[in-house]
């Protein structure tokens, strides 16, 4: 997390769900809920998941130790299970981490943090919406000038603006939340062959993925469409919050005046300036979005059955892409919350080119759009 600028743009609730802490819990849980299945399925002793769960609960995890350890060997989960195996001692140690290999416990507590932050950036992105619809419906017959390639068009509504707004935001939603549903388990063990839990390993996997509360899965260690999925409606979801965001800092304009937001910031040198800055924010971090989700989908060529570098790749770049889109519907959901629309001031600017405010079948689609909202 930054202190800094986590709550400048509007990744804090996000961040607070991705730091270091959370993955360590992730793993931690992915670990002891392994044991549990694994023990259902007689593999190890009940006893001994017993053991290594309320080792787990009093576990001391120094992270940046944990990170020194996990230059050696490449990720986190090798130190890791070095300290749960001393924790429960000789006897109980070889039960920990059975059958898996530490790409398992790796992807599989990535899933479980973008559950965790995902939660957040639906209930942003469900806020953001609704306070578009909002001002639709509030503006449903407001006439002002449409704007095309920058200049003057023809009348509608402000209705229809936010509703369309609106529209971009509950699809990108509805699409990030189908995949959230989907989120896989990984388990695989060493070459994706599940040979170390023979012939209990499809049976250990379905019972951690319904105990971790995600989805079954094949192993799909080097298979990762899944993950470019993610990518790219996370990606999406920042896009259809620039819109409206960029829309309000064009709107919010001194000489346009048609929208103003509740909390406008200051300037350190002009002290006449109201910066539509919620709006600002929200732009600024929606446009780190496409480059990160690049990153995950240019990293999709994991080689054979276990990358080298490309699987390496994913860990920061989906934690920085869940805080840019999770800081963009943030930052444009107290945008749209506290937006001052100026009726007179759309007034005055259509008049400048046209003296009709008939704005068409703008009314008629403000009521479909709003209709048609899951």
């Amino acid at each position: 997390m930054s202190a800094l600028f986590d709550p400048l743009f509007g990744a804090d609730r996000v961040a607070a769900r991705l730091d270091d802490a959370s993955w360590v819990a992730a793993l931690v849980a992915v670990e002891v809920t392994l044991a549990q299945a694994a023990a259902e399925h007689g593999v190890i002793p009940a006893g001994h998941a017993s053991a290594i769960a309320s080792a787990a609960s009093t576990l001391d995890v120094d992270v940046a130790e944990l990170g020194r350890g996990a230059v050696e060997g490449g990720n986190p989960v090798i130190p890791l299970v070095r300290l749960l195996r001393a924790a429960v001692g000789p006897e109980v140690g070889p039960s920990v981490h059975p059958g898996a290999t530490s790409q398992d416990v790796m992807d599989t507590a990535a899933a479980l943090l973008v559950g965790w932050a995902g939660e957040i950036l639906l209930d942003d992105l469900r806020g953001a919406a609704d306070a578009a619809a909002r001002l639709a419906a509030a503006h449903r017959d407001t006439p002002m000038i449409a704007r095309t390639l920058g200049q003057q068009a023809l009348p509608t509504t402000f209705g229809l603006v936010a509703a369309g707004w609106c529209t971009g935001l509950d699809r990108a939603r509805t699409a990030l939340a189908r995949v959230l549903a989907t989120l896989p388990v990984q388990l695989g063990g060493a070459a994706g062959t599940l040979a170390a839990l023979h012939p209990h390993g499809p049976a250990v996997a379905a019972s951690l993925a319904r105990d971790l509360r995600l989805a079954d899965a094949a192993p799909w260690h080097t298979e990762r469409t899944r993950v470019g999925e993610l990518a790219g409606v996370l990606a999406v979801a920042a896009g259809a919050c620039a819109k409206p965001a960029t829309d309000v800092v064009l709107l919010a304009g001194t000489e346009t005046g048609e929208v103003s937001e509740a909390a406008p910031g200051d300037s350190s040198s002009m002290p006449h300036k109201r910066n539509p800055i919620a709006a600002v924010t929200a732009r600024a971090a929606a446009r780190r979005a496409p480059g990160l989700a690049a990153v995950l989908l240019a990293a999709a060529d994991h080689e054979h059955q276990r990358a080298a570098g490309a699987w390496h790749a994913e860990w920061q770049t989906l934690d920085d892409l869940l805080r840019a889109t999770g800081g963009a519907a943030s930052r444009l959901r107290t945008s749209l919350e506290g937006l001052g629309v100026h009726p007179d001031r759309m007034a005055a600017n259509l008049a400048l080119t046209s003296a009709d405010t008939g704005a068409g079948h703008a009314g008629e689609l403000v009521d479909r759009l709003l209709a048609e909202r899951s």
